[in-house]
């Protein structure tokens, strides 16, 4: 028997597990990502329907040590080996914003790697400890950080969601959430540390 040539089908999330944890009205417990890759020029080297997908951060209700989803993410990155002389957009569509010391780790990375340029769309603000600073921090690094809006609702629902040809219907007030918290998110970046 020969093996496929065909690429393999990119695993998707069913509908109720996107809104649920990206609806920026509710308060979950697990944080979600979305991600795409994009090498700007030249053969990126990532596997195959590697450049796309979603992870899940790994509970204490789960084997294993726990682990907050940005740094299954960071491990993915490190695994593909990524040609420095190529530029690479990462964006990701997150359901909470990075804590204080995922930002941190972040921010490593990209000082690390200044061939990986990075955008964060989040749902909605992850608030304790030290994630302001954290924040803050990222930014600095050089990462975009915004909060999701429809457009970037829409375009998860279409790429990562196995919607089965519906379109993206919108959650009553998400429209006043994102602009609500896309202005907490801009008082913390803006505010610097005395």
């Amino acid at each position: 028997m020969e093996a496929s040539t065909a690429p393999r089908a990119r695993c998707l999330m069913d509908e109720h597990t996107f809104t649920h944890n990206f609806s920026n009205h509710k308060r979950t417990h697990k944080t979600y990502l979305c991600y795409e890759v994009e090498i700007l020029h030249g053969d990126s080297g990532i596997p195959p329907d590697e450049d796309k997908g979603f992870l899940c951060n790994k509970g204490t209700d789960q084997p294993g040590l726990p682990c907050h989803v940005e740094l299954y993410l960071l491990g993915r990155i490190r695994s593909w080996k990524l040609d420095r002389k190529l530029h690479c957009r990462l964006t990701c569509f997150i359901s909470w914003t990075p804590c204080g010391t995922c930002a941190r780790e972040l921010a490593e990375f990209l000082k690390e790697n200044s061939h990986v340029s990075l955008c964060i769309f989040a749902s909605r603000i992850y608030s304790l400890n030290d994630y302001e600073a954290g924040l803050r921090t990222l930014q600095e690094a050089g990462a975009q950080i915004a909060i999701m809006t429809f457009k970037e609702f829409r375009h998860c629902w279409e790429t990562f969601v196995d919607h089965q040809g519906r379109p993206f219907q919108p959650w009553d007030e998400l429209d006043i959430n994102s602009q609500g918290l896309s202005k907490e998110l801009q008082a913390i970046l803006q505010t610097r540390q005395n």
